[in-house]
């Protein structure tokens, strides 16, 4: 599998230092999109996620991590030894010739190496350097150490996680990592363009906790304008209702009715058009305040028919429900299958498995796994000679 010669960032040069989540994370967006990534690794067992089961076994070679390929597909790898002064003066030379540098090491450590914006920018006026961190490279925080889970319960996002008698709950999906890979993307697409206009590069401060902050938008402006603290709430919403999983006879459903219309029809298909005038649920504003009253009411009729028979009926009238599916649910789902957003691809040992494709769709541009996620040091020769010419 070879670079593709079209691509959205068909010419970028990335070089990514990604450790685990974040910083693969966006390099992976750009390398799905064309650029050329490059990761950096240390030579003694390379990116800590290489380790991370589950490891699928092949015919041609050892163990390989399948939660690593899925952050490093359509990438190279180059090994490098950081406490080598000969090879990080060998790194430099490179990093010259990238447009974009990625890193998500601890705020200093990779200044200490003469690797950091300052210095490189001296050579590169033109490079764009995204640090990928937990808390940014100021402030009181600056040198503590984060994963998504610590930066989680930091942020706010588990105080308003869980069932609301329970204990703060951690997201099961990464998402300070994952949103801050997100907001680096399109920090640095943004700096890329200012470049071609000015000239001159950036350095990008993205944090992990800055990240989670500018997410949790509605959250932070429930605060703001009626100085109450949000709290959990489980599957519902803090203002509207019904707007939540139900349990049907066989299994969980969520619908959201999410203005008085769709209320509307909500009763109409549980059998109680007299709740429309229901002094309690009259508006949004006062469903919500009353939602606990509400869900006592309408889940024993829930209760009475099939997963399957709520949606089709809800379906029928335009309110917004879905079934509450496990991955494996979701991945075989028809409509997933019709987008194309689970794509073959093969592991250096030969493996076949599977991977969820560049989840957007651009017009002019097809994604597809052109370079399969690459063996530690795979591409050191490669791209060496390619981005130095032959030194």
């Amino acid at each position: 599998m070879t670079q593709p010669a079209f691509g959205p960032l068909s010419g970028l040069r990335v070089l990514e230092f990604g450790q685990i989540a974040a910083g693969p994370f966006a390099g992976s967006l750009f390398a799905d999109l064309g650029a050329d990534v490059v990761k950096v690794e240390k030579p003694d067992g390379g990116d800590d996620m290489r380790h991370w089961p589950p490891i699928s076994e092949g015919e041609r070679g050892p163990g390989y991590s399948e939660n690593f390929a899925s952050v490093n597909r359509n990438k190279r790898s180059i090994a490098v030894d950081l406490k080598d002064p000969a090879q990080v003066a060998g790194l430099r030379k490179l990093c010259e010739k990238v447009d974009v540098i990625i890193e998500n090491f601890r705020p200093g450590v990779l200044d200490r190496l003469g690797l950091g914006y300052k210095t490189l920018s001296v050579a590169s006026p033109k490079l764009v350097y995204c640090s990928i961190n937990g808390y940014g490279h100021t402030g009181p925080y600056a040198s503590k150490g984060a994963f998504d889970a610590t930066v989680q319960g930091i942020s706010g996002v588990m105080s308003v996680t869980g069932e609301t008698d329970g204990p703060p709950v951690k997201c099961g999906v990464p998402i300070g990592d994952f949103g801050a890979g997100l907001y680096a993307a399109f920090c640095i697409t943004a700096a890329v363009l200012q470049v071609k206009q000015t000239g001159r590069g950036a350095f990008i401060d993205c944090s992990m906790l800055a990240g989670l902050l500018g997410i949790a938008a509605l959250q932070t402006s429930e605060y703001f304008g009626t100085g109450q603290t949000p709290r959990r709430l489980g599957s519902a919403h803090p203002r509207a209702a019904p707007y939540q999983g139900y349990q049907a006879s066989d299994a969980p459903f969520m619908i959201a009715a999410g203005n008085d219309k769709l209320w509307h029809e909500v009763c109409e298909a549980v059998g109680m058009p007299q709740l429309k005038t229901d002094p309690r649920f009259e508006t949004n504003t006062l469903r919500a305040n009353n939602q606990k009253e509400l869900e006592k009411i309408l889940q024993p009729v829930f209760a009475t028919r099939t997963k399957a028979e709520w949606i089709a009926e809800f379906d029928r009238r335009g309110v917004p429900c879905a079934p509450i599916n496990t991955y494996p649910e979701i991945l075989n789902d028809p409509h997933v299958q019709f987008n194309r957003l689970v794509r073959d691809m093969t592991l250096p040992n030969g493996r076949r498995t599977k991977t969820v494709a560049f989840p957007m769709k651009i017009s002019g541009y097809e994604f597809n796994v052109y370079r399969q996620p690459p063996e530690l040091g795979e591409h050191n020769e490669e791209v060496f000679a390619e981005w130095l010419g032959g030194s």
